[in-house]
């Protein structure tokens, strides 16, 4: 069993430091928000945390000698500690915690449920993930998410980006994604979910998901009872300035186009657009004013060609485009 870090020393011990911390059943809202921030600093921050995370499932489904391999690898004996590039030691922090340190703790303490998993996913690089239960999720790039398998429920919290699930449906264990303001509970179910920050969409292609608020938010009208059951070809988006819940139809083939390299909005606001298009882009897009976020955009975005498009918006909107090596800006023209 071939394991190789190839990290950055100082990137490394972080995010071996942050997936320690993260351990926790209940991270706080703070440490959350904390991690997140480190994230989305560098697209190396992501990637890096991945790959750490990548390692801990190796070591949880490890068979004895393959572990005593990860140990003899990333955490050899005092007498060879001296000469271990920080790099290793700080991989060898996250196996030290999954075999040395807490064993029992990764596989589920006294009680016998499971610690969260954290998956990340890279700028530009999507994700596939295999949960234990047979459930398949594909996360979207720069996105992330925790699980949290309980013996009576599954729990799922997409912290930021996109991804589609397909669930090993199974009534006496609901599968429950949380996105911002919603609950997503799957009814037998491959659905996708978009989240920009409290601004969630949710597409289904095959059986129901029943939405509901998440600690009474997105509550109104529109979840009737509190829930609203979605069948396969529609969507549901949650607007966070209006606070509406609207429900329209959608053919399957369009539900996760991301998979294809494709990016549709159906007038969304453009900070909206330029959040998920940069989940994609290697030179992300910033606005010099924010209240060009404010303008609405309809259409398909190419994910590998990203600036093409860019080089587009303005036929579109009353923008300029100004190119720097790291980013690109969009600055008003001052015509209406």
């Amino acid at each position: 069993m071939a394991t190789n870090t190839g990290f950055d020393e100082e990137t490394t011990r972080t995010a071996a430091l942050w997936w320690t911390q993260l351990r926790d059943p209940e991270p706080s809202p703070d440490l959350l928000e904390r991690w997140g921030a480190w994230m989305a600093a560098d697209p190396s921050n992501a990637q890096t945390f991945a790959q750490l995370n990548a390692l801990g499932e190796l070591a949880a489904d490890a068979s004895p000698s393959q572990r005593q391999q990860l140990i003899d690898e990333f955490a050899p004996r005092a007498t060879k500690r001296s000469y271990r590039p920080l790099a290793a030691a700080a991989a060898a922090a996250v196996v030290g915690v999954a075999l040395l340190g807490g064993w029992w703790m990764l596989r589920g303490g006294p009680d016998h449920s499971p610690l969260p998993q954290q998956y990340a996913s890279a700028v530009a690089e999507d994700r596939a993930i295999q949960l234990p239960d047979g459930t398949a999720i594909e996360l979207g790039a720069a996105s992330s998410l925790t699980t949290r398998y309980a013996q009576h429920r599954r729990d799922i919290d997409l912290r930021a980006g996109e991804a589609f699930f397909t669930v090993t449906h199974d009534r006496e264990r609901p599968f429950v994604v949380t996105a911002g303001p919603l609950h997503i509970e799957d009814l037998g179910t491959a659905f996708n979910v978009r989240r920009t920050g409290q601004r969630v969409s949710v597409t289904v292609t095959e059986g129901r998901v029943r939405l509901s608020p998440a600690n009474g938010a997105a509550d109104g009208a529109d979840l009737p009872s509190g829930r609203l059951d979605l069948v396969a070809g529609q969507r549901a988006e949650y607007d966070p300035v209006s606070g509406a819940l609207s429900v329209s139809t959608i053919a399957p083939e369009h539900a996760a186009t991301w998979r294809q390299h494709r990016l549709e909005f159906v007038d969304e606001p453009l900070s909206t657009v330029l959040a998920d298009v940069n989940r994609y882009s290697r030179q992300p897009v910033q606005l010099a004013d924010p209240r060009l976020g404010e303008l609405r955009f309809t259409g398909t975005v190419n994910t590998t060609n990203i600036g093409r498009w860019v080089d587009a918006l303005p036929h579109v909107f009353p923008v300029q485009v100004s190119a720097f090596a790291d980013h690109v800006v969009l600055s008003g023209t001052g015509k209406p």
